[in-house]
């Protein structure tokens, strides 16, 4: 089992035609996602690699009955493209606004910026290098990509294959967080342990820890990254900022 995506999972491109959105269209549909078309204002009718381009997701929906989206789009165009998705009625893949607008529509969110999400050998929704990846029972929740990649290639190379992977995104503003991941995974039964990959910035991790206390038996193996990041001085991600005691590794 896993959460979120599996191999019943059909997936549309929205920006299919753009650079990145070809790019990893390809890559996903090599991986095995069920990737069934994809959006592009102005392009429909047209194919990208045999996959279906339409001009709207109403009309993408309509003809493929795809339950899941992943966004390549400018940031211009994100918050946009996410309600567009949600309004079509399915949660996007891959902003207050455009969040708030996904909740009231009953869809999940996960991102803006962040590497997407995968159930390994069943479906793959975003930029994550499938090849690291192996089937397995550990459960990862990370808001860093890169730090994703490195830990995974060390569980697989230690025999411990994952349930489902999941990048929640760097930014201050993100879909689904630890605690409502924590709580799917507590709840599958496939999954056996977590890892959960944080950072500085914010009290997510601290939050996170209250609820592993209360409500998860299961095993979790937690890093926090930026233990030697200065107060006050952003390190990489938009989120990664310390403001006093909330949100430094120490806390």
């Amino acid at each position: 089992m896993s959460i979120l995506i599996d191999k019943s999972t059909r997936l549309l491109v929205q920006g299919i035609t753009g650079r990145d959105g070809h790019f990893h269209a390809v890559k996903m549909k090599e991986y095995g996602t069920n990737v069934v078309g994809g959006t592009s204002p102005g392009k429909g009718g047209s194919t990208v690699d045999g996959l279906p381009v339409f001009n709207t997701m109403y009309e993408a929906v309509e003809k493929t009955q795809a339950n899941a989206s992943i966004l390549f789009v400018p940031a211009s165009y994100a918050a946009d493209a996410i309600m567009e998705a949600a309004d079509a009625g399915i949660p996007t893949l891959d902003v207050i606004k455009a969040y708030r607008f996904t909740q009231l529509k009953g869809a999940m969110l996960i991102g803006p910026n962040c590497p997407g999400l995968i159930s390994p050998e069943k479906s793959l929704a975003g930029i994550l290098p499938g090849n690291v990846f192996k089937k397995g029972n550990v459960g990862v929740i990370s808001r860093s990509g890169t730090l994703t990649y490195e830990i995974v290639y060390h569980l697989t190379a230690h025999g411990m294959g994952q349930s489902t992977a999941i990048g929640m995104g760097g930014d201050p503003v993100v879909g689904l967080y630890f605690r409502e991941l924590l709580e799917m995974f507590q709840n599958d039964k496939d999954t056996e342990s977590i890892v959960m990959i944080g950072e500085i910035g914010g009290n997510a991790e601290e939050l996170a820890a209250e609820y592993i206390k209360k409500h998860v038996t299961k095993p979790v193996v937690a890093f926090i990254a930026g233990q030697s990041a200065p107060p006050g001085k952003q390190m990489g991600h938009a989120g990664a900022i310390i403001s006093g005691n909330s949100g430094s590794a120490e806390e």
